[in-house]
């Protein structure tokens, strides 16, 4: 695709002004879901009596829909992304707290609500859009001091994590706390805030322990795996990353990995390490890692404060539930049924980061005069902070 620059479309226009590294490293993380669903798929599918390719087919459908989902969000403007930030954070908050009550239990937790015939997990729409709102909460009440964003973003983020714990689901919990988290540190509130709020965290996670049977379930047999809890997935998933060494036992020859449940899911990075090897897992992590700190360093050249937060917050948040799988999937936490981004099987997931990822290009793209500068922005620019402390 090749525009000149004096072509004044709104495609030319478009091209000229995204990140074109971002967005290709973007495109070749879904196809690299894509080619280990091929991998992964079939055998989960054949254990539960479905057609083999029952959900390679749905994946590459599902890209079809997240692909022009994540290029339309990247053409909006920072308004325009605003605005449907908010609309899609007021849908989903009210699909959230309706799944309460209408929603499918599965495995003793209400998280998704079902729409002719298709199954919707509100909280993953709830995620980026939450990121970019309070983001402009956040940016309003560090301008205007007498705009109470602070309060405001806090509110909306208790009224999510209320209906999250009733679900419940602590990971997509300690997701939406941990991008209120991020908002408040890169805003520059002080030390001793920081450290009061890690304490209070450390204290949700404790009364999780003792309020959720699942969740105790989980960290006692994280804690002492002999003592009889259920370990057989992790055990599978860790004999797959073993067995796989250096370069993988190659297509379709894993053996643990015909043996993980979610193998399709949220082991799908275990299953890469048995087909493809640790050197091709090594290259995917870095990928991740190339397209959070592009982010960041794309939020670092916007003259505008809501964008450098909302993109920053956005890059983040990408990389900690990239985060939590690659933890899980090395038994370094216990389970929490969290996807890996564009690479696990899940249509609202995927739809629903696509367009989170879309924001976050809308949000890095670059003005015109913005582009006549040459050269790459610094270490020291990349990683300093978006704002002095308060």
């Amino acid at each position: 695709m090749m525009f000149s620059r004096a072509e004044k479309t709104p495609i030319a226009e478009w091209w000229w002004s995204i990140d074109r590294e971002l967005l290709g490293a973007l495109i070749l993380l879904m196809t690299c879901g894509m080619v280990l669903s091929f991998a992964a798929s079939p055998p989960v599918a054949e254990r539960i009596g479905l057609s083999q390719w029952f959900f390679v087919v749905r994946h590459a459908m599902f890209c079809v829909v997240a692909l022009p989902v994540m290029i339309i969000a990247s053409f909006l403007n920072h308004r325009q992304a605003r605005v449907a930030a908010l609309v899609t954070l007021v849908v989903s908050l009210v699909l959230l707290w309706a799944t309460l009550r209408f929603g499918t239990e599965v495995k003793g937790a209400r998280r998704w609500i079902s729409f002719a015939g298709q199954s919707v997990q509100p909280s993953e729409f709830v995620k980026p859009a939450f990121a970019v709102l309070g983001a402009w909460l956040f940016a309003e009440s560090m301008i205007h001091k007498n705009v109470p964003g602070r309060l405001l973003a806090s509110a909306i983020m208790v009224a999510i994590v209320a209906g999250l714990l009733l679900q419940p689901d602590i990971g997509q919990t300690a997701l939406v706390t941990g991008t209120w988290a991020v908002l408040l540190f890169i805003s520059g509130i002080s030390w001793f805030i920081i450290f009061g709020l890690a304490a209070a965290g450390g204290g949700l996670i404790f009364g999780a322990y003792l309020l959720f049977p699942h969740v105790s379930r989980r960290i006692d047999t994280f804690l002492n795996p002999e003592g009889g809890g259920n370990t057989y997935q992790i055990d599978r998933a860790l004999q797959s990353l073993h067995e796989g060494g250096w370069f993988g036992r190659g297509p379709g020859e894993s053996i643990a990995k015909k043996l993980i449940p979610d193998a399709h899911a949220d082991y799908v990075f275990s299953a890469a390490a048995g087909e493809y090897g640790i050197l091709f897992c090594m290259v995917l992590v870095a990928l991740i890692a190339f397209i959070v700190l592009r982010a960041m360093m794309g939020a670092q050249r916007q003259t505008s404060l809501f964008a450098r937060l909302a993109a920053s917050t956005l890059a983040i948040q990408f990389a900690m539930q990239c985060g939590i799988n690659l933890a899980v999937n090395l038994n370094l936490i216990p389970p929490k049924g969290m996807t890996l981004p564009f690479v696990s099987y899940g249509g609202t997931s995927m739809i629903a980061i696509a367009f989170g990822m879309g924001l976050m290009l809308a949000f890095t793209r670059t003005k015109p005069e913005e582009r006549m500068a040459t050269g790459i922005p610094s270490y020291r620019s990349a990683v300093a902070p978006l704002v002095p402390a308060e």
